[in-house]
């Protein structure tokens, strides 16, 4: 049977799916793309996908990603808590900081890869990828003699990625926003109430995430961001797939999964062995540590022209033998060529190595090649850039 994507397809609303502080604003706006991310529904698509590419690159773009749910810790044992939960050491982590994590299962496979907030010294929001995060948290605690309260904390995330995110921020927050350190974050203050600013987001540009406690206020906060940004361009639209593969940002439950283990990915650095005390994993990560993976996470350029992204993993062979998958595909507008993330075996894995993958319209070459494809410019100096952008 011939592969074909699924365009003009829809999924009915439905009431068990939640809409976020921001899902009216952004029908009101235009957005009729929607997928659905930890039973939330996530806005996709405002305009086109080349033109949102080209405004979080040169521009400005806010993107509200109501589906990026806040798993709260908090209560007299939170940190030691939290601590159990990855192989970060979270003792390295400030009130007012934030780590990039992984949550680790025994075997040492990715149960997700949050963000953790540490607003507190026993007060954290773990900003989840699209899993089960707040079930595994509580089941975990089920079986701890620790004293911790989890939940959702009711929070609808908007991002505001691009490089004149500065200046927007700045217009609307004020300029002390610009001190703001890469993955720390601060209250703010926002029509009388209180909502917190991070410098993190999902697209490789400079940028911030906001999270909005008072979701009554979700109209309000959007509108004030399109007027604050009105002078730089602004526009919604969501953090383009083409711009998250370039940069080598990867998405679990597509180019990791508990199938995966920290080392196969590349993101064997948050794997802190040697400073971090007991965490679920710990022995299997350990040992993982001194073997050589038989895996490896790649970047790939499939030839041809351009394709629809893939809805599953595509095979991936080698001379006739099958040697991993491809997992997220995108078709790159500033790079003119079909760029994608896989998963190989080691002994395909060295750049240059030229695979055969099945796409929509049959076999195309497929050549590893290094991740980034192009760098990532979110630590740069946000009073810099607000000077540069000067309307």
């Amino acid at each position: 049977m011939t592969m074909s994507p699924h365009k003009g397809a829809s999924l009915p609303f439905q009431p068990r799916i939640r809409k976020g502080a921001f899902f009216d604003v952004s029908w009101k706006y235009g957005c009729r793309t929607y997928s659905v991310y930890n039973r939330t529904y996530i806005s996709s698509t405002f305009s086109n996908p080349v033109d949102e590419y080209w405004k979080v690159a040169n521009e400005v773009a806010i993107w509200p990603v109501m589906g990026e749910r806040q798993v709260e810790i908090g209560g007299p044992d939170a940190a030691d808590f939290v601590q159990y939960l990855t192989p970060r050491n979270m003792a390295k982590c400030a009130v007012g900081q934030c780590k990039y994590a992984l949550i680790t299962a025994a075997d040492g496979g990715i149960v997700c890869d949050p963000i953790i907030l540490r607003l507190a010294e026993n007060r954290f929001w773990l900003s989840t990828s699209d899993c089960d995060l707040e079930l595994w948290a509580r089941a975990v605690a089920a079986h701890m003699p620790m004293q911790v309260t989890i939940r959702d904390a009711e929070v609808s995330v908007i991002q505001v990625q691009g490089p004149k995110s500065p200046r927007l921020m700045a217009n609307l927050f004020g300029e002390g926003i610009l001190d703001l350190k890469y993955y720390w974050l601060t209250p703010a203050p926002f029509q009388g109430h209180e909502l917190y600013v991070s410098r993190t987001g999902w697209s490789g540009e400079f940028g911030y995430e906001i999270y909005l406690r008072n979701a009554a206020q979700g109209e309000a906060l959007f509108e004030a961001l399109m007027e604050a940004g009105r002078s730089c361009g602004v526009a919604p639209g969501a953090v383009n797939q083409a711009r998250r593969i370039e940069s080598g940002i990867l998405s679990w439950g597509v180019d990791m999964t508990l199938a995966e283990t920290p080392f196969e990915v590349g993101l064997g650095r948050l794997v802190e062995l040697d400073d971090t005390p007991r965490f679920i994993g710990r022995d299997a990560l350990e040992r993982l540590r001194g073997e050589p993976p038989g895996r490896k996470l790649v970047g790939l350029t499939v030839e041809g022209g351009p394709l629809h992204a893939n809805e599953e993993p595509w095979p991936l062979r080698h001379g006739g033998v099958a040697v991993g998958k491809l997992t997220s595909l995108a078709r790159s507008p500033r790079l003119e060529r079909n760029i994608a993330i896989g998963i190989v075996a080691v002994d395909a894995a060295q750049p240059g190595t030229v695979l055969d993958v099945t796409t929509w319209d049959g076999p195309r070459r497929a050549t590893v090649c290094d991740l980034p494809f192009l760098p990532k410019r979110q630590q740069g100096d946000a009073r810099a850039l607000f000077a540069n952008t000067a309307a």
